[in-house]
């Protein structure tokens, strides 16, 4: 009786221990997840601050400080008389234009290369794999050369193409994991039942890949949304410029706005911030549904 006891004991008292140091680690996780959000947050903060200051309190007071008087006219210089309107329709567009046509066109090609049976299927998607150890900017002098024979330098076709290009590879890979697991029961009975191959695509196997899209929806938008090179290179009139370009309009040869440069800048991180927020959760389903499919 006294052993029974006496391991009943060590036994409540190993289970209290063990819970204690599971307090323990996820008051040590969750500290360490809070100072990290703090650290992300931090930039977007300042950045705020600095939005709503002038030249001088830009470079007189502290950088986390807020100045006496908000200058929240400063979105409206830049909205009206910096044309960021303009700006920001052209970003808009051209992100989500570029951005379906590279989620279409990948989805395409992933599922040609994998639920298909073709010659040079495997030489198709190696090409699209060697395209990402493309440095981007060597590309530069080529596309421009190849574009202006075209017609298309200074038009917004041509950031939509390079963009395409370039993101492709990126998707074809994200997608590749889910479609080699996708179920061909699902295809086989379709095609029993009648079903051409482009009806079965857009019916049956687009939406079932409705999680990684949004994974892979999001990652070119980003890039497309805060891309600057190409628009500087193959965009001049203010016609077509988006706001990553749009943000040199307020630095002069002899003064520079900085307040209106912090505005623009905020007004180019709210889209994509308020986007990341509200797909977030299909973000992180795409990722793990791909992770284990795959």
């Amino acid at each position: 009786m006294m052993s029974e006891t006496a391991g009943q004991l060590q036994g409540g008292m190993k289970g209290s221990g063990g819970g204690m140091a599971g307090k323990l680690g996820y008051v040590l996780l969750y500290t360490v997840l809070i100072a990290v959000a703090v650290l992300q947050l931090f930039p977007l903060v300042w950045l705020l601050f600095f939005s709503l200051k002038n030249n001088q309190e830009v470079f007189n007071l502290p950088p986390l400080s807020l100045p006496m008087n908000p200058h929240w006219e400063n979105y409206g210089k830049v909205w009206s008389a910096g044309n960021i309107d303009v700006y920001f329709i052209n970003s808009v567009w051209i992100t989500v234009a570029a951005t379906a046509l590279t989620v279409v066109l990948g989805s395409l090609v992933t599922f040609a290369v994998t639920r298909m049976k073709w010659k040079g299927s495997s030489i198709v998607l190696g090409l699209f794999m060697v395209a990402m150890m493309i440095p981007v900017h060597s590309t530069l002098i080529p596309l421009f050369s190849l574009f202006n024979n075209a017609g298309l330098i200074d038009h917004p076709l041509s950031l939509i193409l390079t963009y395409v290009a370039f993101n492709m590879p990126i998707t074809i890979m994200i997608l590749l994991g889910f479609y080699y697991a996708l179920p061909r029961e699902v295809e086989e009975a379709a095609i029993i039942d009648g079903c051409s191959v482009n009806r079965m695509f857009f019916r049956i196997v687009f939406p079932m890949t409705s999680s990684v899209l949004a994974t892979t929806a999001i990652i070119n938008m980003i890039y497309n949304w805060n891309e600057f090179i190409f628009v500087n290179t193959f965009i001049s009139s203010d016609a077509y410029k988006t706001l990553t370009v749009g943000v040199q309009n307020f630095i002069g040869q002899y003064t520079t706005d900085w307040g209106a440069i912090g505005a623009t800048l905020m007004i180019s991180i709210l889209p994509i911030l308020i986007t990341f927020l509200f797909l977030s959760d299909r973000i992180v389903e795409g990722i793990a549904a791909g992770s284990v499919k795959g």
